[in-house]
């Protein structure tokens, strides 16, 4: 199983934390006001941070999900502690319940791989009360996931869009079309957005591309880049510096604040990449940049 680099739970993308990586994280997890396990939680949410296969219960296993506080005015019902698609389909399908018939004092719910954070107006809603709604919803079968979409970004791999396809390659030991090959032969699935604006973080990396993150982060990179590191895939909407490798870039715009819909993906689609040269990349840009939508969706 590939291993993945949990640290994305914090949107963290620059690189391996500075304290030696995953083992450290949790006194970092606690200076940045990560939601914390109430007394009668049992084991605490740090250790969900740090692997993959081996972090106890899987999905099937638990009895239920556990309610975290973050502060005085979000709740955290996390359902896991790995990253799976049907775990994933659990956190999704409870935040449209509660999009569907919101709770009193309900401000906004944050899907991630394996929780759902659910920012409150304590002077409107209690805790218990809002457990009470979140544990209603579930009983009454009213989370169900949705259908997804299945996507198909335009993804140039040539040199000047593909960065650190050569140096990623050669981390792996693999040729760079290998590389190639295997990226876009894979389908993806879009477990959240997180860390930026339109910053997509993929599940679905074949196992053979799974380089670890870099040390240090590497120079900005340009908006619409594909990035693989940890176990994960993403997509950057913006230009940053990141501890990931650029593999790619792709014309299509995941994130646009003026379309009346601001994500074209949502969480629980796929996506595959479909190569294209340089010249095709430039005119479907000149598309994406009047407005138009580039990527092909179909039925998942």
């Amino acid at each position: 199983m590939t291993t993945v680099d949990l640290n994305a739970d914090l949107g963290e993308g620059f690189g391996t934390d500075r304290r030696g990586g995953d083992a450290a994280m949790p006194d970092a997890l606690g200076a940045a006001g990560t939601a914390r396990a109430v007394p009668e939680a049992g084991q605490d949410l740090d250790q969900g941070l740090r692997g993959t296969s081996d972090l106890g219960p899987t999905v099937a296993e638990r009895s239920g999900p556990r309610f975290l506080d973050a502060g005085e005015a979000a709740l955290v019902v996390e359902f896991g502690q790995s990253v799976d698609p049907a775990l994933n389909d659990r956190v999704l399908a409870l935040d449209a319940a509660l999009r569907a018939a919101p709770p009193e004092g309900l401000r906004e719910c944050v899907p991630t791989y394996r929780s759902l954070m659910i920012h409150y107006d304590p002077l409107r809603v209690s805790r218990a009360a809002l457990v009470e709604a979140v544990e209603t919803a579930l009983e009454a079968g009213r989370a169900e996931a949705r259908a997804g979409t299945l996507w198909t970004l335009p993804c140039c791999y040539e040199p000047g869009f593909g960065e650190d396809l050569d140096e990623a390659a050669d981390r792996l030991a693999l040729a760079p079309d290998a590389l190639l090959r295997q990226h876009a032969g894979a389908v993806y699935r879009v477990y959240m957005y997180g860390f930026a604006p339109g910053f997509a973080y993929l599940g679905g990396l074949p196992e053979a591309l799974a380089v670890p993150r870099r040390p240090a982060p590497r120079p900005p990179h340009p908006a619409g880049a594909i990035l693989i590191g940890g176990g994960l895939c993403a997509v950057g909407t913006f230009p940053m510096p990141t501890g990931w490798y650029v593999v790619g870039r792709t014309p299509e715009r995941l994130y646009a604040p003026e379309r009346a819909e601001p994500f074209l993906i949502q969480a629980g689609d796929s996506l595959r990449f479909e190569p294209v040269d340089a010249a095709a990349f430039r005119a479907l840009e000149r598309r994406t940049e009047g407005g138009e939508v580039v990527a092909r969706r179909e039925a998942a």
